[in-house]
């Protein structure tokens, strides 16, 4: 994951070739921007430009425009999200019962560690019409496949060996378990003390999972 830059004196020119970097600076500042004030209203094209330390009108070889600029953050967060889960299901016990809870409860503690940049991946006000920016549908459409694939795998091996109860759906079963997920997700990031027990995570993961 990039870290955010922030300067205070005027930024040096990239070299020849360093365009790459001048662009993840600007992923950067956009990011430091959402996780100071938690909202995306906050990046604009002049706030980027002047939290990376360049002036705005050298974004535009890299950006059309501030949506795609959030198009790139949330692209980055939800590959930083799949690395997160693949390495969870990776390093869990080798059954698939254990690599469930284990990917499952890492989307859970992710969102849990980064709020905001939660939010945003999963909606926010960033979500632009295509009529009026440089993003398109493929852009949009997407956005967390690699995650989603993850949890797709591990309900299906689940289902496979047996643990689980299948359906003639598999796609469907993970979209249920994806949106339990998301919606505990979010009511923890939403109110102060979140009811119910402690164990709560692990009911809804055997409730919609079919667990045996």
């Amino acid at each position: 994951m990039v870290t955010a830059v922030t300067n205070t004196e005027p930024r040096r020119r990239n070299r020849r070739g360093e365009g790459g970097k001048l662009r993840d600076e600007i992923i950067a500042a956009a990011l430091a921007l959402l996780d100071e004030g938690g909202d995306e209203r906050a990046v604009t094209l002049r706030s980027v430009a002047r939290k990376a330390g360049i002036a705005a009108p050298s974004i535009y070889p890299h950006f059309a425009d501030q949506p795609s600029i959030m198009l790139a953050v949330v692209q980055q967060e939800m590959d930083a999200l799949a690395k997160v889960l693949r390495e969870a299901g990776d390093t869990a016990a080798p059954d698939a019962r254990a690599r469930l809870f284990a990917v499952c409860n890492a989307y859970l503690d992710f969102a849990k560690l980064h709020p905001q940049r939660y939010r945003i991946m999963f909606g926010g006000l960033w979500t632009p019409s295509v009529e009026d920016t440089s993003i398109t549908d493929a852009d949009l459409d997407s956005l967390g496949v690699e995650a989603f694939t993850l949890l797709v795998d591990v309900l299906g091996a689940c289902v496979e060996e047996g643990i689980a109860h299948g359906s003639d759906d598999l796609f469907g079963d993970a979209v249920a378990l994806w949106l339990g997920l998301h919606g505990l997700a979010h009511q923890r990031a939403v109110v102060r003390k979140m009811p119910g027990p402690a164990d709560v995570g692990d009911r809804l993961i055997r409730a919609l999972a079919h667990l045996k």
